[in-house]
């Protein structure tokens, strides 16, 4: 059947595409929270909430998902789960050695900036399966979506 190789095989080619795919969505993550001029793990008050906070949690994960899935092929909703937590992670990491942070702001609690690379992470698996489904055009078949004649 086809669809039974859903997990990648361990061969250099499946490496080289995961690599490249993974290294795709860590720069759309990490460019578009730069252009957007967000950082999660900053707070400076209920402000903070805004549209832009939005767009950088959700639909910039979002876009990795898709793009890791179009770019890997059957199981890239797999591989998915993994960008946004080095970016993230990184982002946190300079922010608490920095010598300075914006003024009226602090760094997040790593409990609730936890929780929102957690919501990154779902956003960006539910892309995965999203890119997926447009690649493919199957889910949970063995035959691919009848061509519709016009």
């Amino acid at each position: 059947m086809k669809n039974l190789r859903v997990t990648p095989w361990l061969t250099w080619e499946g490496i080289l595409q995961g690599s490249m795919a993974l290294g795709a969505a860590a720069l759309i993550d990490h460019f578009g929270l730069r252009l957007l001029g967000v950082r999660i793990e900053i707070f400076t008050g209920i402000q903070y909430f805004n549209f832009t906070w939005f767009v950088a949690l959700f639909l910039l994960p979002f876009a990795g998902g898709v793009a890791v899935s179009l770019i890997f092929g059957l199981g890239g909703k797999y591989l998915a789960y993994v960008p946004p937590l080095p970016v993230m992670a990184l982002d946190y990491y300079i922010s608490m050695h920095a010598a300075h942070l914006p003024v009226g702001g602090r760094l997040m609690p790593l409990g609730w900036w936890g929780f929102f690379v957690v919501l990154a992470i779902e956003s960006s698996a539910i892309g995965g399966v999203f890119g997926e489904i447009w690649n493919k055009r199957i889910y949970g078949r063995d035959h691919p979506a009848p061509e519709k004649k016009i």
